[in-house]
């Protein structure tokens, strides 16, 4: 699963990405210093690792990963080619979900591509230039979908019936995901590839000294309101600090942390929350080779959980044995849990939850 970090330039994109990824992508004070997509793949922070870690004592402990991309800063034009606008698109058409960096801070020393800090005017110029290129693309299928529909299939029909619906929201200045579809509608949006479907979370970059004074800050509070109307979620960092914090090793973070009145780092409230914003859970597996979590979208069923492990799991599945995280924790042991009737056996149609410790039985 990929998240693509965009918004305009000098907003702190590569700063914040040097921090979640420790990569040291470029970053100056000048417009396009990222051109090509950086790429890196961080741990999704979970505690629960760590508990089981110190019950199975493994040989090694492996946390899921999630993907951030950092892509190059975006221009008012991006959809008709200005700055590196089809560059820019067509990075953000292979990510999963888009995480916006939205400035929320003043500086006269670190240039503002528009002349000053607006984040309205800041999230309005890349929403509509990834509504503008999305016009283009449902405009072309909307020609095609009219010839069709000509043929009196009924399938054409709906589907341009869907194609005119978007149309009319983009053109409103409204992205598709703010949209409402049943699952079926939705499943053929979903194959449009349009780029302003994709969820979004909002990340308001404030300055170092504006931590302790986020409530009365109205640059995020304008941050907080757009995202409400388009049902996303805001999460709000100091890039710089972020940056410092990750040079740390884990001792000095948590003393760093305190020291700022954090109970954890803006990286780590930005990770869950990308996680969450894929609609994604984890698994765990636990013995004394290893003690490991495994992605998967939450709703996956039993033996397609067991397919993330090795295929030849899936192929042969014949039961999961799990046992809920906190039961097993309670218990101290697989075996105690075990003997108070708290390992279930679960079949084909068990749809996986979060935190699940399974053993897959298989047969090949």
């Amino acid at each position: 699963m990929k998240l693509g970090i965009v918004g305009l330039p000098n907003v702190g994109k590569s700063t914040l990405f040097n921090a979640i990824t420790k990569a040291g992508a470029e970053s100056a004070n000048y417009p396009f210093c990222t051109i090509d997509p950086n790429v890196g793949i961080v741990a999704v922070p979970d505690e629960r690792l760590n508990v089981l870690a110190k019950m199975y004592n493994p040989k090694k402990v492996t946390p899921t990963t999630i993907e951030f991309v950092d892509i190059a800063g975006l221009v008012r034009g991006a959809s008709r080619g200005e700055g590196l606008g089809n560059k820019f698109l067509s990075h953000i058409r292979e990510v999963d979900a888009i995480v916006h960096v939205v400035r929320c801070f003043d500086d006269s020393n670190i240039v503002h591509v528009e002349g000053s800090v607006d984040p309205a005017r800041d999230i309005d110029t890349i929403n509509l230039e990834l509504i503008f290129a999305d016009l283009e693309s449902i405009e072309k299928r909307i020609d095609k979908a009219r010839k069709q529909s000509k043929s009196g299939d009924k399938k054409y029909k709906e589907e341009l019936d869907i194609l005119e619906s978007i149309k009319a929201t983009l053109e409103k200045g409204l992205p598709v995901r703010s949209m409402n579809f049943d699952p079926e509608q939705a499943e053929y949006v979903r194959q449009l590839f349009l780029l302003s479907s994709k969820p979004v979370l909002y990340c308001a970059n404030i300055s170092e000294d504006g931590i302790s004074s986020v409530d009365s800050n109205p640059y995020v509070a304008k941050v907080k309101e757009i995202a409400q109307k388009e049902n996303s979620e805001v999460i709000v960092i100091c890039a710089r600090i972020e940056e410092e914090i990750a040079q740390l090793d884990d001792e000095e973070k948590q003393m760093f942390l305190q020291e700022l009145g954090l109970n954890e780092s803006g990286l780590d409230k930005l990770i869950k929350a990308s996680y969450k914003l894929l609609g994604l859970i984890s698994f765990l597996t636990a013995g004394e080779q290893e003690v490991r979590a495994w992605t998967i979208v939450n709703g996956t069923k039993a033996p397609q959980a067991a397919g993330k492990i090795h295929s030849d799991f899936e192929r042969g599945f014949i039961r999961a044995e799990i046992v809920a995280y906190d039961d097993l924790v309670k218990c101290g042991s697989y075996a105690a849990a075990r003997d108070q009737g708290l390992v279930r056996s679960e079949g084909k149609d068990y749809v996986m939850k979060d935190g699940d410790v399974t053993l897959f039985r298989f047969n090949v």
